[in-house]
């Protein structure tokens, strides 16, 4: 797998901190404060502002280094919108990284201009996928980062604790196609978690399943998400944990909150092994062992393999179903590919000193 020259990847962090920075400019109104409110035993920072009347919007939490450092230096922050311009420009143009198309950047920056970040939601999916070649410095190839919606996720307990909530979200997105409407479950219509417009773009709203068994065509309401339900899924709790921050080239920047790279590949695994046997299934089993693979690629180029051992470790440790699932997702990729990835995985292991019980026989027995 090529990567990029390290030239470029200085300019990219250097968008990164740039775009997270302005984000507070953009989203927040210099005229008011961050505050410190206790929720449910916990300290949170919000924004504060009195005018035209008082209202406070979630932030983070106060022990987030990251924001703190924000927090600190609001005063400072200007936005620089032409000069990021040519920052993406020349990221996507010489760097050869990947920008998202325009219908799917603009509704990405629209739902985190409205808050879905500094609300603590994730994107996921295809279009999170496409931030890694920035993230890892890394070429990925173009079939694989091809979607056609753009996902969302949120843990239930943030979204009934942060006291604060998106707009509608069928507003958000009408703005940029009158034709989105709503698609409520067919076993749940009560709730809307899906939204799609006329050429049957989808934005879809996700969280992890709180209840035992498979939840998967369930909705729960979310009260931090302007109105919107989210679909209940397994083992989605394991992606979105300790997610990062980067940014999504399109425009100026987008800032975004994704899955580590090393969880979305693990993760990958585990969802290829409950993909249906249909045609629609099919491609997206395949779609999803492609992404995993060039994922444990990049982190093999990249170096950072300990980050790839560390969260295979904490999925096999999960227990049998979740072991069946990630051995299913690799005899699924093609044979050479496959050994490629556990050839990986194994070297991983033991730079960092894990031995998972069962994997050596397990994998060696499906050779």
């Amino acid at each position: 797998m090529k990567t990029v020259d390290p030239v470029y990847r200085t300019m990219y962090a250097e968008l990164v901190q740039r775009c997270l920075d302005a984000s507070f400019v953009t989203d927040l109104s210099t005229a008011g404060n961050f505050v410190r409110v206790p929720v449910k035993g916990r300290v949170y920072w919000y924004f504060e502002e009195a005018q035209p009347k008082k209202t406070r919007k979630y932030v983070g939490s106060s022990e987030d280094p990251e924001i703190a450092k924000r927090v600190e230096a609001f005063q400072e922050i200007k936005e620089d919108l032409r000069s990021r311009r040519k920052l993406v420009s020349t990221l996507t143009r010489e760097a050869g990284l990947t920008a998202p198309d325009r219908f799917t950047g603009d509704v990405v920056e629209a739902m985190g201009a409205a808050g879905i970040f500094r609300l603590r939601g994730v994107l996921v999916g295809t279009v999170a996928f496409q931030t890694y070649a920035g993230h890892l410095g890394v070429r990925l190839p173009g079939a694989s980062l091809q979607t056609g919606d753009a996902d969302f996720a949120q843990h239930y307990l943030i979204s009934s604790s942060v006291e604060d909530t998106l707009p509608p979200i069928l507003e958000i997105l009408r703005e940029i196609d009158p034709t989105f409407r709503e698609t409520p479950l067919r076993s749940d219509s009560g709730h809307t978690t899906q939204f799609e417009n006329a050429t049957r773009y989808k934005v879809e709203f996700l969280t992890p399943n709180r209840e035992s068994g498979d939840y998967t065509d369930h909705a729960s309401p979310m009260p931090a998400l302007g109105g919107a339900s989210a679909q209940s899924l397994r083992s989605l709790d394991f992606l979105i944990h300790e997610p990062i921050r980067t940014v999504m080239l399109h425009r100026s920047g987008v800032p975004v909150t994704v899955p580590s790279p090393e969880r979305y590949a693990v993760h990958k695994l585990i969802v290829a092994s409950r993909r249906k046997s249909d045609a629609n299934g099919v491609a997206k089993r395949e779609k999803d062992v492609h992404q995993a693979s060039l994922l444990v690629e990049a982190l093999e180029a990249t170096r950072r393999t300990d980050d790839l051992a560390k969260a295979f470790s904490e999925a096999w440790g999960r227990g049998q179903h979740w072991r069946e699932a990630m051995l299913k997702g690799l005899s699924l990729m093609p044979p050479k590919k496959r050994q490629e990835v556990e050839d990986t995985v194994r070297k991983a292991l033991v730079e960092i000193g894990e031995e998972l019980d069962g994997f050596d026989s397990a994998v060696n027995s499906k050779s």
